[in-house]
């Protein structure tokens, strides 16, 4: 069985440490658990991982956050991937920090990567994993804060929560949607 792990964030320097970029982060660590290494490739840094018998593609879109769509669509179509075995992986600002919520479909929740997917696969049922980074910013501040870098705070609380993500992801694949989303969404820590 395959799977794609789409992690969002935006590539370059400048956006490494910001909070938009909490998917690329994720998928790092998720390669590092399971030995990968992410090769650029078209449209995408892609890891492929072994994980109980399945394959993983995990892809960090090269194309910038707010046109994401483009890479999973040709990801998904060049692995053959069905959307029942996608996994979006997101920072979500509506979420406190930290929070880790799965989902199996559902609307953009204002998130441009998000929408742009939907758009481009033409539905919006597939899994995605939100990763809260809260929204500690005043009014008509969302894009600063959002790739703003991360205070030495919110990484002591952000490092566990990682590790936790990649929990999650080795169980969605492992164990499904369902189950998985039963086991975590509920957690505080």
């Amino acid at each position: 069985m395959k799977y794609l792990i789409v992690c969002l964030g935006n590539i370059g320097a400048e956006y490494a440490n910001t909070r938009h970029n909490i998917g690329f982060v994720v998928a790092d660590a998720l390669a590092l658990s399971l030995k990968g290494k992410f090769e650029t490739q078209r449209l995408a840094a892609v890891a492929r991982l072994k994980f109980k018998g399945r394959t993983l593609v995990v892809i960090k879109p090269t194309t910038y956050m707010n046109l994401s769509g483009k890479a999973v669509k040709y990801w998904m179509t060049k692995e053959k991937v069905p959307t029942n075995k996608i996994l979006v992986v997101l920072d979500d600002i509506a979420l406190p920090l930290g929070t880790l919520r799965l989902k199996k479909q559902g609307g953009d929740a204002g998130h441009n990567g998000l929408t742009d997917i939907i758009e481009k696969l033409g539905t919006n049922v597939f899994s995605r994993l939100r990763v809260g980074i809260g929204n500690d910013f005043p009014r008509g501040y969302q894009v600063d804060y959002v790739l703003g870098e991360w205070s030495r705070s919110e990484t002591d609380i952000l490092i566990p929560r990682v590790e936790k993500a990649v929990e999650i992801i080795k169980d969605f694949v492992a164990l499904g949607v369902d189950r998985t989303m039963n086991r975590y969404n509920n957690q505080t820590s």
